[in-house]
């Protein structure tokens, strides 16, 4: 199991984009534009980590962006640590209303002690960091040290339209 600074340090820790699939451009499939990434930490260990990136083709507020951690050890496989949503436009059974706006979901120590298939649906933080996919996919990046994003991502630099304006 890790602890709560071991996750926060996988998830916050300097790493390099090392492929892209497709190399450029996204996957159509099942109606969800998808592309899936293979990132490698920088100066901890040359821990392997992979991303995913989805977006429904027809409601593109739609979308899911994941950091996974692919650990060594054969028990604990492939851990979720972080995921960036979009609004689902489904009503929330929950109180929070999360499925409405956008938010994130993180992993926790205590949820991974919990023996839950996905332990990090439980803590979610509902946001206004973000309000689009584009704008999704740069927090995300910055907030995992994706230190070459711009490299796979160069329609994501293009200055707004309204840059400037307010």
């Amino acid at each position: 199991m890790l602890t709560a600074s071991e996750i926060q340090k996988l998830i916050t820790s300097p790493k390099r984009i090392a492929r892209r699939d497709p190399p450029i451009g996204y996957h159509e499939k099942d109606g969800t534009r998808r592309c899936s990434l293979d990132l490698k930490s920088i100066n901890n260990g040359g821990k392997s980590f992979a991303v995913f990136i989805r977006q429904n083709s027809q409601f593109i507020e739609n979308y899911s962006i994941g950091l996974l951690y692919r650990t060594e050890d054969r028990n604990l496989g492939t851990i979720p640590l972080v995921r960036y949503n979009g609004p689902h436009g489904e009503t929330s059974h929950d109180k929070d209303g999360h499925y409405a706006r956008p938010h994130i979901h993180r992993m926790t120590a205590e949820a991974m002690r919990s023996g839950s298939s996905r332990p990090e649906e439980s803590r979610r933080e509902i946001t206004d960091r973000y309000n689009a996919f584009e704008t999704a996919l740069v927090v995300f990046f910055n907030d995992v040290g994706a230190t070459n994003w711009q490299e796979h991502f160069p329609e994501l630099n293009q200055p707004s339209l309204f840059n400037g304006f307010q």
